[in-house]
């Protein structure tokens, strides 16, 4: 069977705001309505940045814990990764503070590079003392790569000791203004650079989203998406544009449906007209449907590489 597809949605981030979108989630209330319609639409992993009530970014360890609470109230089994990376100008130490909450994952970014007008900073011993924190706490990261230098020092970095390693969970940030280009050949490089039994998802920045989501899904890798990567296609779109995504993966060639996720639903009761193999819930007890031949199929562990430690494999599953 084809391996699952994973959709990650970045619901909000640390740059777009209501101007660019209004459905840009600000509020406790507004993260929790942005992730349950991810969710319930079939994402298995909300990427949490958080922000103060009137939109400015923050890492405030207090604000995370209500969201991150409120997110798990609202999306059970849903697969949480708060952001190190913050906004641009913030210390490491702000930076570390959703560390301080034991998450079972967090974002890790992998060098310094141009971000748009800004740079953003994260030499090498802010990484070995995020990497060091993340051992400490047995938070597994999701390594972020906006440069294909990114991705050589991090395995550099791991075979050393400095940061978790194997299994690891890969992000490919491209498209970002000062950074790798999006296009296949770059995500394709990479791809073919990281370690035997590691996990990766490809994030396309603006109007390359789409173009990166479709070769990620071909290659066999995973996708993100959200307003944190992209707003001026959402703009236009109701209901609220986290969720209006997903029908532009449905809509994808049928040789692609069979890794495309949908809701845990009663046999029969599946929207989509053709078969759809549901890798959106990471539990063991959710079932998927075949709308076609009307049967059940039991929902296999996903995304087995995050399992963190010595802890058992896929152990990070039961929240």
């Amino acid at each position: 069977m084809m391996e699952k597809l994973i959709i990650t949605a970045a619901i909000c981030g640390a740059e777009v705001t209501k101007e660019n979108s209004p459905a840009v989630p600000y509020t406790v209330e507004e993260m929790v309505r942005e992730a349950k319609s991810a969710y319930d639409a079939g994402a298995a992993v909300i990427h949490v940045h958080v922000r103060w009530d009137d939109g400015t970014p923050t890492q405030d360890r207090e604000r995370f814990r209500v969201v991150l609470d409120a997110i798990k109230a609202a999306c059970p089994g849903v697969i949480l990764i708060p952001s190190t990376g913050g906004a641009t100008g913030m210390t490491p130490e702000e930076r570390l503070q959703p560390t301080e909450l034991f998450p079972e994952m967090a974002t890790l970014d992998c060098g310094t590079c141009n971000f748009g007008d800004d740079i953003f900073v994260n030499d090498m011993p802010t990484m070995w003392a995020f990497g060091q924190r993340m051992i400490e706490n047995h938070i597994k990261p999701e390594y972020e790569c906006f440069e294909i230098g990114h991705l050589d020092t991090i395995l550099n970095m791991a075979k050393k000791g400095l940061v978790p390693g194997a299994p690891m969970q890969f992000n490919f940030v491209l498209g970002v203004s000062g950074c790798t280009p999006a296009t296949v050949g770059n995500l394709n490089y990479l791809v073919k650079q990281i370690p035997s039994g590691s996990t990766w998802t490809v994030t396309g920045i603006g109007r390359s989203a789409w173009d990166m989501a479709a070769a990620g899904i071909v290659m066999g890798g995973n996708v993100r998406v959200g307003l944190r990567t992209t707003s001026t296609w959402a703009r236009a779109t109701r209901p609220p544009p986290t969720v209006s995504w997903w029908p532009r993966w449905y809509a994808s060639p049928r040789s692609w449906a069979a890794r495309s996720p949908t809701p845990a639903r009663p046999a029969g009761s599946c929207p989509w007209p053709k078969r759809r193999m549901s890798a959106a819930y990471p539990l063991k007890d959710r079932t998927i449907c075949n709308e076609q031949e009307g049967e059940n199929y039991e929902t296999e562990k996903i995304f087995s590489a995050y399992s963190r430690g010595s802890h058992e494999p896929g152990s990070f599953l039961r929240l």
